[in-house]
């Protein structure tokens, strides 16, 4: 294949793919998403298939897009604002269907409440007997 050949290959493949690559609404993210499923579909599980390039493209168009949801902001500031210990413990909750009644390692649901809104913190104590309930290392709770 000459490079005339795939100058203009390339040339066609941006100026059809332009509305996915430059996603500027819902349907062009889920068109995005869409054709990186197929792609992953059709490239071969191979650090060097040609059609890495293709589907980081498009992922990269497809995180911009969604880094500039408001709900996605809203998320990542919130993100921003937890400590790792109190995500940690939030995550232990979800996971297994806690509520601040479920931790008498820790204390009393006020405290519970008042760890998770910020306005105290986890002790080592209390991290060290999660740990022992959860069978986790203490050392989540600080990354």
């Amino acid at each position: 294949m000459s490079q005339a050949t795939v100058l203009q290959s390339v040339t066609t493949f941006a100026q059809e793919a332009e509305a996915f690559t430059h996603i500027e609404n819902d349907e062009a993210y889920q068109g995005a998403l869409a054709i990186v499923s197929n792609l992953m579909e059709v490239a071969k599980d191979d650090p060097n298939s040609p059609l890495n390039w293709a589907i980081e493209g498009f992922a990269k168009a497809i995180a911009s897009y969604e880094n500039q949801l408001p709900e996605v902001q809203e998320f990542e500031a919130a993100a921003a604002n937890t400590t790792v210990d109190v995500a940690m413990l939030r995550l232990l909750m979800e996971q297994h269907g806690l509520k601040g009644t479920d931790f008498p390692e820790i204390g009393d649901k006020t405290l519970i409440s008042k760890i998770l809104n910020g306005s105290r913190s986890l002790t080592k104590d209390h991290i060290t007997k999660l740990a022992v309930r959860f069978d986790i290392s203490p050392a989540l709770f600080f990354y």
